[in-house]
């Protein structure tokens, strides 16, 4: 291939892992554009949350924890809680990336990573090529919906949507909505839903599992360690939230007693004008809203051969078990905010250790 341009480090992805990455790439003496380069293929700042619904304001998100170096509302203002999260989270990222002059080239898209020559990466994309001794993936969830298929699914004549295409409330005034998901986005979209739709019906696969009071550090660790052993046998990751049940909440109790929280289990077949069950019920539906979560983004590193039989791949903190130059950072037990971050700086520090002898310039701590 011709105009390959070398690097030590590629970061797949400008959300909150790759970020977390990019500055501690920084700090250890990587120079952006010569030591390392993030590609992302959005096309502003903000990762995934500057795809958010409108009403999802910044006051209802959960566990949103500072980037690494620069606490998140040190602009007067920039987190008001009635603002939308995708203008809060994405103002500050792009202040992020400038402070650190982390130069991130957007909007780019990686289409595939694979063996090159002595022992480097070749990561392609559609701004070309880059040669690099190691990779730093955190290209997250949010480009690959998961839809389950169910007969009768191509029959319905009402909408069927998902998510990741939630434009917010309004669109669903005066429908009759099936809510498909027991997670935290399935809960919220069926509460803000029943403020103005005819009617509304929530079905999950299995009962969903409300937690009341404070979480924990115990918890949180258990929780964390039930997701880490997934990753650990290369299966697919689950997410943390999927194991420490539904925070209840205010809103959630008001939506209880009114019965909105009501749930039944999964239907068995999709009809032309609704969804109905083995013994005979049926449910007639305008809409039905898939909230029925994300799989990991990672089908350009499948030239690696990186999947475990399990159909994951099988990581030792952030590290591929199978290519010590490959990290997953927002992957498994790092999906989360604060994982996230600290799966950055771990990534960092076992890149230097691989690429030794580090940078002559690099901080000598805290990476």
């Amino acid at each position: 291939m011709n105009d390959i341009a070398e690097v030590d480090v590629v970061v797949v992805g400008a959300g909150q892992a790759g970020l977390s990455g990019a500055y501690h790439l920084r700090r250890a003496g990587y120079e952006p554009g010569t030591g390392f380069i993030v590609l992302d293929h959005s096309p502003r700042p903000g990762g995934a949350w500057q795809y958010r619904w409108p009403s999802l304001t910044y006051g209802k998100v959960h566990g949103m924890y500072d980037l690494p170096g620069m606490r998140l509302g040190e602009a007067e203002a920039e987190a008001a809680p009635e603002r939308p999260s995708s203008e809060v989270i994405g103002a500050y990222f792009a202040r992020y990336e400038r402070a650190f002059d982390l130069r991130v080239a957007r909007p780019v898209h990686v289409t595939a990573v694979r063996e090159g020559d002595g022992g480097r990466l070749l990561v392609e994309s559609s701004a070309g090529v880059w040669s690099a001794r190691a990779l730093i993936n955190a290209t997250g969830t949010w480009d690959r919906p998961f839809w389950p298929r169910y007969p009768g699914q191509e029959t319905f004549r009402g909408r069927q949507l998902h998510t990741s295409r939630y434009p917010g409330p309004e669109a669903f005034a005066g429908r009759r909505v099936v809510v498909v998901g027991g997670g935290t986005s399935g809960v919220q979209h069926l509460l803000e839903i029943a403020e103005v739709a005819a009617e509304t019906t929530w079905v999950t696969r299995r009962p969903p599992v409300f937690r009341e009071g404070p979480f924990g550090e115990g918890q949180g660790r258990a929780a964390v360690a039930l997701v880490e052993q997934r990753v650990r046998r290369g299966l697919p990751p689950q997410s943390v939230v999927s194991v420490t049940g539904l925070p209840m909440t205010e809103a959630m109790r008001r939506a209880r007693e009114q019965g909105v929280l009501d749930r039944l289990p999964m239907f068995d077949r999709i009809t032309p004008s609704g969804v109905t069950w083995a013994d005979g019920r049926t449910v007639a539906a305008d809409t039905i809203l898939w909230a029925t979560g994300f799989r990991a983004a990672i089908d350009h590193l499948a030239p690696l051969r990186l999947r475990e039989p399990g159909g994951g791949i099988a990581v030792e903190g952030t590290r591929a078990v199978r290519d010590p130059r490959i990290h997953l950072v927002g992957y498994g037990t790092s999906a989360s905010t604060v994982g996230a971050n600290r799966a950055g700086r771990a990534a960092v520090r076992e890149i230097r250790a691989l690429l030794d002898p580090a940078p002559a310039s690099a901080a000598p701590a805290g990476v």
